[in-house]
């Protein structure tokens, strides 16, 4: 038998698709934005897969929060490797 419920990306593609009129009602330079929250998303989808959250939007919400602290943290040290010149 095959499998009766989706997949996590399976999940993660219909948010996506649900969120399109949000996205077209964005200026230009925020639908980047929002699509690149959405590549985060994708990007931990494996390990969100494996949490198997009632609520599918949880693990979107951390996996953006995640790379965001990534990024604050890199742009951090760059600063403190810069203010060390």
């Amino acid at each position: 038998m095959g499998r009766t419920n989706p997949t996590y990306r399976d999940r993660l593609s219909t948010i996506e698709d649900e969120w399109g009129a949000y996205r077209r009602a964005l200026r230009r330079e925020d639908q980047y934005i929002l699509d690149h929250l959405f590549v985060y998303a994708r990007d931990h989808a494996d390990a969100a897969g494996c949490l198997n959250h009632s609520d599918p939007l949880a693990p979107i919400w951390m996996s953006i929060a995640l790379e965001q602290d990534r990024r604050i943290s890199e742009l951090e040290a760059r600063i403190g490797d810069l203010s060390d010149e």
